[in-house]
C-alpha cells in the first residue's frame, strides 16, 4: 500500500465525494437493505444540489483520502447549525467516515478521524459526536477504540425502515 494523502475538499471535489459517497454507502449498507430504498437514498443523499450546497456551508467541512490518485475515503464534518441534531456551538458532528470496502483494514479510517480530531481541537471544540446505525458492529468498535461512550439514540429512516442510530460522544481536553 502506499501512503494515503488526506487534503481538504472543496466545490472542486464536488463529484468525487459524489462518487466516493455512493460508492461506499452502497458498500456498507446495501446487503442490510432493500435496492430501493438504497437508490431513493443514494440520489437524495449525494446529488448535485445536495453536495454542492454542503460543500458550500462554511460550518461544514470535508476532507478526502486520497492513494495517490485514487480517492479511497473521505469524512464530513459539521460545525454550528451545519449539525444534524445537536447544534451546540462547542461541538463538532463527525457525519460521515467512509471508506472503500478495498482499503478497508489499512488504517484510512483512523486518518480521517485523526483530521476530525485535529479539526475539532483547531476550533476549540469541546467534543465530538456521531450517530452510528446499532448494527455497523465494525463502526461501533473503532469508535468505542478511539474514546467515544454512547449517549443516546435517534432513529435513521432509510426507505420504510426505521433504523436506530447509536449517539456517541467524545470529550476533547
Amino acid at each position: 500500500m502506499s501512503s494515503i494523502i488526506i487534503q481538504k475538499a472543496g466545490i472542486k471535489d464536488l463529484e468525487t465525494i459524489q462518487d466516493v459517497g455512493r460508492q461506499t454507502f452502497y458498500e456498507t449498507f446495501a446487503e442490510s437493505n432493500s435496492e430501493e430504498a438504497m437508490k431513493t437514498y443514494l440520489e437524495e443523499s449525494f446529488s448535485t444540489e445536495k453536495v454542492k450546497s454542503e460543500l458550500n456551508n462554511p460550518d461544514s467541512h470535508f476532507f478526502i483520502a486520497w492513494e495517490e490518485d485514487i480517492p479511497v475515503g473521505y469524512l464530513k464534518l459539521n460545525s454550528g447549525t451545519a449539525q444534524t441534531e445537536m447544534q451546540d456551538d462547542t461541538s463538532l458532528e463527525i457525519e460521515r467516515i467512509y471508506v472503500k470496502q478495498s482499503h478497508h483494514g489499512q488504517k484510512v479510517g483512523q486518518l480521517l478521524y485523526d483530521q476530525a480530531l485535529a479539526t475539532a481541537q483547531n476550533l476549540n471544540k469541546s467534543y465530538l459526536w456521531l450517530g452510528v446505525w446499532e448494527e455497523n458492529l465494525r463502526a461501533l468498535q473503532f469508535y468505542r477504540k478511539n474514546g467515544f461512550e454512547e449517549f443516546g439514540t435517534h432513529t435513521f429512516r432509510l426507505g420504510d425502515d426505521d433504523q436506530t442510530d447509536l449517539m456517541m460522544k467524545k470529550l476533547l481536553d
